[in-house]
This record gives C-alpha cells, structure tokens and sequence, in this order.
C-alpha cells in the first residue's frame, strides 16, 4: 500500500461538502476536541482561497 501525506479531493458536492463542514462542527462543539474546529476551518480557508470568496460567500453558495 501507498503511503500519503496529502490527498486531494477533485469531485465533491456542494451537498457533501457542507455536510463534512457541518459534521466537522457539530462534533467540534458536541465532543469539545479542537481538532475539529481546526480542521473544519483548515478546509474552509483553503476552499475560500480557491474560490477567491469570503467565508459566508462560500458556505452561502454551499447552501444554494
């Protein structure tokens, strides 16, 4: 088996996407594990850089 550091995700939803960002969440704020929170905002500041949109842009559009 390959060994990664990084994986990259070229196809997902608009659906999956806010649903991860959303689980990611919840679980932050329900198990209080940090890791979380981080990880959830880790992706949404790499997603909002690609699509060169502020936080509530994007997660807005993610709702749409």
């Amino acid at each position: 088996m390959e060994v990664f550091d990084r994986i990259s995700i070229e196809e997902v939803s608009k659906k999956d996407m806010l649903m991860i960002l959303k689980a990611l969440e919840y679980t932050g704020e329900n198990a209080r594990i940090p890791a979380f929170f981080s990880l959830k905002n880790s992706l949404l500041k790499q997603l909002c850089a690609l699509a060169e949109s502020t936080e509530d842009e994007f997660l807005e559009y993610l709702e749409k």
